[in-house]
């Protein structure tokens, strides 16, 4: 999996004109499926993100998780986070997985968030959606399973 996290102050998804999901302060997670990832490949990311130290304590240093924070979480999906643009023009999504097998894992990633106490909004599965946020730092930072240890 690969997600892309930004912290945030507030942050919404539209779709077709609609708001399908909104968040207050906490982290905009855009989230890549690959074709191997699996049940345990979600709860260890969903871990390593809910508890990374990215928000700032009282004195200003960035020492505080999610859950310290109580912030909430906008989890959006985005393929294109596994786009391979080594040959040629046109990037090519052959690691990504496929969108049924992709939905099934992003509900799940969602649902062990909400079981760990997390507000989760989420956007709409392989719609397009405009996504509108204010990165608080700016904080962004790029997670990716296959280079954790």
């Amino acid at each position: 999996m690969r997600a892309v996290l930004q912290r945030v102050r507030d942050a919404s998804v539209t779709v077709e004109g609609k708001v399908s999901g909104a968040i207050g302060s906490g982290l905009l997670v855009y989230l890549g499926i690959g074709s191997k990832d699996d049940d345990a490949v979600a709860l260890a990311l969903l871990e390593k993100i809910a508890n990374l130290r990215i928000f700032e304590d009282t004195e200003g240093k960035m020492n505080l998780s999610l859950l310290d924070t109580g912030g909430e979480m906008l989890v959006v999906s985005q393929f294109t986070l596994y786009a391979d643009t080594r040959k040629g023009r046109r990037p090519s999504y052959d690691d990504a997985a496929p969108p049924a097998e992709a939905r099934e894992l992003y509900g799940r990633f969602v649902d062990i968030a909400r079981d760990k106490g997390i507000t989760v909004a989420t956007g709409t599965f392989q719609a397009t959606m405009d996504v509108t946020y204010t990165n608080e730092g700016p904080v962004t930072i790029i997670l990716d399973t296959e280079k954790q240890s």
